[in-house]
């Protein structure tokens, strides 16, 4: 759970101010445990967060203003609840005063039973069925894995990504040489491995679906931008939510003495924009410890207003070795609303 504590205040008023923070973090630590192990965190807007993680462990980052993290049991939860205010919220998000809180799926762990219970609650909260290939549908979601029924294949880069164009409405861009799905290692043509020239990636990363994962090449963004399937980019559209399933997250990684030099910022992030261009929701993406392990992060609005969707994927673009110095992510399955055409007011 993440809430912001005002910045301390002239030494005179430290007592006060200590009794304010207190009475902040009192408001965001309303917690309730669902049997299915998720824990959902609520406060006075109307922002819930459902997370679970297979490790425990405490998460604290010195932000401006100060961020205070905590983990609870198997679940770590991640709120900006600012002033407990809609414009404090807002301040929170970057957004601006119209902020409109959506509903927040996190989770992330070692393995894929770390983040499915979490993938079935975001599936559910996108209301309807997956609806494949064909449509435009009134309702529902799409699901791209990037496996192509299971083959090895590593594709060329290339920018834009087409493919999911027309029969599910998604486009894909970089500001790199291209995006490219893979294996971590083999197949014909290697897979990351060979992609990137660096034979580690064959056991940094792993699938939550078989075989391949999505990625950028010569850059760590990649932007989404939505259209009405079967008009072949030619109607642009809006989404419910957004949510990516990513490997090897491994930063935020708490804050301490030596190589970890301080407090330590995300690698990884997911900005949602509206059909204006404005910014309307932002975070980070959960990490876990050790390689190959999986994160997922999901939004779902109560309506139809996300545009584009920026993913900033680990803290460098692929190449280096992932380490201590560099915080190389790939990603695996996205899941959306189904886009809705944008109707354009005279």
């Amino acid at each position: 759970m993440e809430c912001l504590v005002p910045p301390k205040r002239q030494k005179s008023s430290v007592v006060k101010q200590a009794h304010e923070d207190v009475q902040v973090q009192e408001q965001c630590m309303k917690a309730k445990v669902f049997p299915i192990g998720g824990m959902a965190m609520t406060k006075p807007t109307n922002i819930r967060v459902v997370s679970k993680r297979a490790h425990q462990r405490s998460v604290m980052e010195l932000l401006k203003p100060v961020r205070l993290v905590i983990t609870f049991g198997i679940g770590l939860t991640l709120m900006g609840c600012g002033d407990g205010s809609d414009e404090g919220m807002a301040r929170a998000q970057n957004t601006g005063r119209d902020f409109v809180a959506p509903t927040v799926f996190q989770a992330a762990g070692p393995d894929i039973a770390s983040i499915q219970n979490t993938i079935e609650q975001y599936r559910i909260a996108l209301k309807g069925n997956n609806n494949g290939n064909d449509g435009p549908h009134p309702d529902g979601r799409r699901e791209i894995n990037w496996d192509g029924g299971g083959v090895d294949t590593t594709t060329a880069p290339v920018t834009p990504f087409n493919t999911f164009l027309n029969t599910r409405g998604a486009q894909f861009t970089t500001t790199g040489t291209g995006l490219s799905q893979a294996p971590p290692s083999g197949g014909a043509q290697g897979g990351l491995a060979t992609l990137f020239n660096n034979p580690t990636y064959g056991t940094s990363f792993s699938t939550f679906s078989p075989k391949r994962l999505f990625t950028p090449v010569d850059s760590n963004v990649t932007e989404a931008h939505f259209f009405v399937p079967g008009s072949n980019g030619t109607v642009p559209a809006k989404v419910s939510g957004f949510g990516a399933i990513f490997t090897d997250v491994d930063l935020p990684d708490g804050s301490g003495p030596g190589d970890k030099n301080g407090n330590r910022q995300s690698s990884t992030r997911i900005e949602c924009f509206g059909t204006d261009g404005g910014l309307i929701y932002s975070s980070f993406v959960a990490a876990s410890p050790g390689d190959g392990s999986l994160s997922f992060l999901g939004v779902v609005f109560t309506d139809a207003r996300i545009a584009r969707v920026r993913i900033t994927s680990g803290d460098t673009a692929p190449g280096p070795n992932d380490d201590g110095t560099h915080d190389i992510v790939m990603m695996d399955d996205f899941l959306y609303g189904e886009p809705q055409p944008i109707h354009v007011t005279p």
